[in-house]
């Protein structure tokens, strides 16, 4: 891995787009690097890790040579933003297992309430080099 963390996400996904992008707003020093599941780096990182083709998660974060899914990638990202979103990273004392509950209906009907595109996001230029 890198000295930046990556995070990958459903790059179809509309609610994973704007979590990207309130993700950027928050991280000034630009700290995290981006890539969508369906790239050749987040197809590669799949499949280096015998995780499943169908998203094993919306949402992953590669943090020195570790791998976290679901809500534990959420809020170790949310940990290192600005603002009070970093709040949120007190319901890390929540044991991994509860905390799933609430991402996994958020994420099985996110198409449903947030909507899908045809195609992934592509970043503009200003923010083209934190994509892989």
């Amino acid at each position: 891995m890198e000295n930046h963390p990556v995070i990958l996400f459903d790059g179809v996904c509309n609610l994973c787009n704007n979590a990207v992008r309130f993700v950027i707003k928050r991280d000034p020093k630009s700290i995290f690097k981006f890539a969508s599941l369906q790239s050749e780096f987040g197809k590669k990182i799949i499949a280096e890790n015998h995780l499943s083709e169908k998203p094993v998660s919306s949402f992953i974060l590669l943090e020195k040579d570790k791998i976290y899914f679901k809500s534990t990638a959420a809020l170790r990202v949310i940990k290192k933003l600005n603002g009070v979103a970093r709040l949120l990273y007190v319901f890390i004392i929540l044991p991994a297992v509860i905390r799933n509950v609430v991402y996994d209906f958020i994420a099985a009907n996110r198409y449903k309430w947030f909507g899908k595109l045809n195609d992934c996001m592509v970043p503009g230029k200003e923010i083209m080099n934190r994509f892989k």
